[in-house]
């Protein structure tokens, strides 16, 4: 085999590099190499000069190889100086001084440690111990421990479940133009999120949220008359918890074999009815005709669904006044369950209505976000430390489009 052919493979051939000998023993090769003799400039009087005052060995761990772990063995020359210095050569970038393992292996579990599911599982993958990688991983991704200096116009904000030293629950911002994580804060609290806007939210002029009095006041707060859009998901699903609760209160009274029928054809009751075939549509009248509450609830789902349509389709139709009508439809029809969801509508009103004005603003991109988050948690069995967490999520959203290599 030839010897640049061993260089290619072991990704070293750019680095003027010869190679003196290798082996492979028990699954591991052994190379050793040398770099090409030339001039160096001394540090001390930068003089430039070729004699050599005596070589020394540094042995280092290298990239694996058809998963064959490689040690490097580099014969480092010292040159001497007219001066009275004596100096390392440079090697290229080949390893860092006193380092175990070369720079393209640190490149290499650095970007595995990102997107990896754990430091463990990286350790194991290239030989090493999960704090070697931890403190790889701490060094190397302080960019993603600085907070910005300035949040964009636009920002969608949300909470999570981290269970980390900080606080059982985290809340991530992000951005809806861009569809990445911005930040993460330690807490959910109304303070932090003050004290975070405050400094951060000049330039911010609308937030979409879910339906949470706290981060609706904290903005409220901090920013200066900020627009807050509701998020589409979070006030709609208020109307399908209604209708199933009158699932739950009416079947009380059903036989067995129709209370177990219920619980199945939950989804199909908040399915649109233009969406169902003509055998769902069978059974959903027959299962509406056990109780007239049921009735009443679907046709106020469906009413809600038509008028969401309705104005998501349109760019402003009155929004308003045909949310007031659907108001009026529940009060008429008098059922609690729907009448305490209304409720929060009113609550919200002018932020749903929002909603409909900017229908391009959602947080379904953040709900993703988290979902990656909750997996990111789940296989390495969870973060305790919290600056640690909040950059492995920032950074593997950073990477996750690029197509990285190394060697």
């Amino acid at each position: 085999m030839p010897d640049h052919f061993i260089i290619q493979l072991i990704g070293l051939e750019n680095k003027n590099i010869q190679l003196l000998d290798y082996s492979i023993e028990n699954h591991i090769c052994h190379i050793h190499i040398q770099l090409k003799r030339k001039k160096h400039a001394c540090p001390s009087c930068k003089t430039r000069t070729d004699r050599i005052k005596d070589y020394r060995t540094h042995t280092f761990q290298h990239l694996k190889v058809a998963e064959k772990r490689v040690y490097v063995h580099y014969r480092k020359r010292r040159y001497a100086c007219s001066c009275g210095k004596s100096f390392d050569e440079k090697n290229q970038g080949l390893v860092a001084r006193y380092q175990r393992f070369s720079t393209l292996w640190h490149q290499a579990a650095l970007f595995h440690s990102i997107s990896a599911p754990s430091f463990t599982y990286t350790a194991k993958t290239f030989g090493t111990t999960a704090p070697k990688i931890m403190r790889l991983f701490d060094a190397r991704t302080e960019a993603f421990s600085t907070p910005p200096v300035s949040l964009p116009k636009v920002i969608a904000i949300d909470e999570f479940k981290g269970d980390t030293d900080k606080g059982k629950f985290q809340l991530i911002i992000a951005d809806p133009m861009t569809r990445r994580p911005i930040d993460i804060l330690e807490n959910r609290r109304a303070k932090t999120i003050q004290r975070y806007l405050r400094e951060r939210g000049h330039q911010v002029e609308m937030v979409i949220m879910d339906l949470s009095s706290t981060f609706k006041n904290a903005v409220q707060q901090a920013l200066d008359k900020p627009v807050i859009i509701a998020d589409s998901f979070h006030f709609s699903r208020y109307i399908y918890w209604a209708l199933n609760k009158v699932r739950v209160r009416v079947q009380q009274r059903f036989s067995e074999k129709d209370r177990k029928h219920g619980k199945r054809i939950q989804k199909l009751l908040f399915k649109r009815s233009h969406k169902l075939d003509t055998a769902q549509k069978s059974i959903i009248r027959r299962y509406l005709s056990l109780h007239p509450d049921l009735q009443t609830a679907y046709t106020i789902k469906e009413a809600y669904q038509a008028w969401f349509d309705a104005n998501k389709a349109q760019e402003r139709h009155d929004v308003r006044q045909s949310l007031h009508d659907f108001y009026q439809l529940v009060q008429d029809k008098q059922l609690p369950e729907f009448i305490k969801a209304i409720g929060t509508f009113r609550r919200w009103e002018t932020e749903i209505i929002n909603a409909f004005i900017y229908p391009h603003l959602s947080n379904g991109f953040v709900e993703g976000i988290n979902n990656r988050t909750k997996v990111i948690k789940r296989t390495s069995y969870g973060y305790q430390n919290f600056s640690r967490f909040r950059a492995k999520i920032l950074a593997q959203h950073f990477i996750k489009d690029f197509d990285i290599s190394v060697g």
